[in-house]
């Protein structure tokens, strides 16, 4: 069984920062592209940066400059250091982890989603 999970969120005063985490537990082979998305209060879901297993990164524009991917690959984790938070970044912070999973009969490499970790920036 494979699980991710995050942690990290809290209640911050703008201009504040945080560092939210991602563990992928469980058996499985590999972990290739994790990514950080974030659902606003009432808003769809967005995507918010992405890091390979390469540590290639990606960034949504809205976040560039104040956001921080990174990842090691030896703890299965990833961090999103957000910084400058603003009143708009309030949301809750999901964890999506492309995972080669161990079956019966070989491998198969799926899309695992953690729970989320809420993030509120508020003075």
């Amino acid at each position: 069984q494979v699980q991710v999970q995050e942690s990290g969120g809290g209640l911050v005063q703008p201009g504040g920062s945080l560092r939210l985490s991602c563990v992928a537990s469980g058996t499985f082979n590999n972990i290739y592209t994790m990514r950080w998305y974030r659902r606003p209060p009432g808003e769809q879901r967005e995507l918010v940066a992405t890091i390979t297993d390469g540590d290639d990164k990606w960034y949504a524009d809205s976040v560039k400059g104040r956001f921080t991917i990174s990842r090691d690959n030896a703890k299965n984790t990833i961090w999103l250091q957000i910084s400058h938070l603003k009143p708009e970044d309030t949301a809750v912070y999901l964890c999506n982890a492309d995972i080669q999973a161990r079956t019966s009969d070989g491998s198969i490499v799926k899309g695992y989603w953690g729970q989320g970790t809420q993030v509120s920036v508020s003075s």
